[in-house]
């Protein structure tokens, strides 16, 4: 089973959603059959790099309420997060840009090391108020991760992955993604959102269900008919019954 994950370095639920998905998949008797890829996802491609404001008084901008409206939606947020065993520490977030930490972290998965990187990613901006559009911190971060931080600060110099990166952007607007986190099961089954840990328990046993009862293939073949084909023995005519 493949899973493909869609989401953003900067996205609260995603973190929450990453955690829910790895719950379910620890419980899941066939995990060891799964494998997760994540994929690429701006939340605000024009976003600045360093916009000089709290994430609180960048949420009340966006959304028209008043800052504490929004550090009050915050905080129940890092409440869903602590029940994960994830600590978001919303005063001292550094909202930012997050395409070049995309590009990496396409490098990382090309490296086998696409898991590693996003959740040091997640990491850095939501518990340790890392500015992770900041070059050299994307070089210590994914160095931390197991990358070589050379070829990292190559990648970050020369543009390399950009396309990697709007290639899986334009995929999921083609898939249907209004938003993120986005799940897709098996290329068959999405699911919007960090949904509770039972849900993603649910779709994993349907998934993985339909995967054993169905062959990859169904055969066509009329069953009355002389069927020819060759093996490494040699080739032959049957006749069908």
């Amino acid at each position: 089973m493949h899973i493909e994950v869609w989401s953003d370095f900067v996205c609260p639920f995603c973190y929450i959603g990453k955690r829910r998905l790895e719950l379910a998949l620890e419980q899941f008797p066939h995990k060891e059959h799964v494998t997760v890829e994540y994929m690429s996802y701006e939340l605000d491609p024009n976003a600045e790099e360093n916009p000089g404001k709290s994430i609180h008084e960048l949420l009340a901008s966006k959304y028209g309420m008043s800052v504490e409206k929004a550090r009050n939606s915050n905080e129940e947020l890092g409440r869903q997060a602590a029940e994960l065993g994830l600590t978001y520490n919303f005063d001292k977030m550094k909202h930012t840009n997050t395409f070049d930490a995309h590009r990496v972290a396409q490098y990382a998965k090309d490296k086998g090391k696409g898991r590693e990187v996003t959740e040091r990613l997640l990491q850095a901006y939501f518990t340790d108020s890392e500015l992770i559009s900041d070059h050299d911190t994307l070089i210590r971060l994914a160095g931390e991760a197991g990358l070589n931080q050379e070829e990292v600060r190559s990648v970050l110099e020369t543009g390399r992955y950009q396309k990697h990166v709007r290639a899986d952007e334009q995929e999921a607007g083609q898939l249907g993604a209004q938003g993120v986190p986005f799940f897709v099961f098996n290329n068959k089954y999405a699911v919007s959102g960090a949904q509770p840990q039972e849900v993603f328990t649910e779709v994993l046993e349907k998934v993985w269900e339909e995967e054993q009862a169905q062959p990859s293939l169904q055969s066509l073949t009329p069953k009355k008919s002389k069927t020819t084909y060759c093996t490494d023995e040699g080739c032959e005519i049957v006749e069908d019954n």
